[in-house]
């Protein structure tokens, strides 16, 4: 009887384990399915895209927005010529910029960070004279009168805080003009047969035209 007893409690456990067991395998299972839409959201996430403002004369395009001051690209067209402007646009920030932040009467890298860039993809007429076809660093030396814009040839540098002046290929006088609205950034665009420089309230143009 007792023997009867044992048996039957023995196998009323062993099937108790085998319920179990099932039920774990059960559970495992549906963890595993459950976890797999949160990979597909990670995969599917979106990469953002570059802001750009503009008209029909030049667009800006924001490179690297995360930068202090954004990386930009300006492309615009005069005529049947294409001319592109590489910058960092700082912003203003309650500032005073003309004879201050921004002195009088040296070279300035016109921008932030890496040197500003110009390109154009044939010869072109800065202000009456010629320059040739190719990339450039674009620095100038402003002044309350006028403003020095000066076109180097090693376009790639920092600033214009070692600019090589012998590798300078062009530079001209430019009378810069003021506005009644103030522009935050510094920004480039094309108005015209003109490059306009705009930040603060000041505007300083260049005619560029074909060679």
């Amino acid at each position: 009887m007792r023997s009867q007893l044992f048996k039957f409690l023995f196998l009323c456990l062993l099937a108790f384990n085998v319920a179990c067991t099932n039920s774990g395998g059960e559970n495992s299972s549906a963890e595993t399915t459950e976890a797999e839409p949160e990979a597909e959201v990670v995969a599917t996430e979106e990469t953002p895209v570059a802001e750009t403002m503009g008209n029909e004369s030049y667009q800006i395009t924001v490179l690297k927005p995360d930068l202090p001051s954004p990386r930009k690209e300006m492309k615009g067209t005069i005529g049947d010529l294409e001319v592109t402007v590489n910058y960092g646009s700082p912003s203003m920030k309650g500032r005073e910029l003309w004879g201050a932040l921004i002195p009088y009467g040296e070279v300035w890298r016109t921008g932030a960070n890496e040197a500003t860039t110009f390109e154009v993809t044939q010869d072109v007429m800065i202000e009456g004279q010629k320059l040739p076809a190719g990339k450039y660093a674009l620095a100038t030396i402003p002044g309350e009168e006028s403003w020095e814009i000066i076109f180097n040839s090693q376009a790639e540098q920092w600033g214009a805080y070692e600019m090589d002046e012998s590798k300078n290929v062009l530079k001209v006088s430019v009378s810069p003009k003021t506005s009644s609205t103030a522009s935050e950034t510094l920004d480039f665009k094309v108005e015209g047969d003109e490059v306009i420089m705009m930040w603060d309230k000041l505007a300083v143009p260049f005619n560029v035209s074909a060679s």
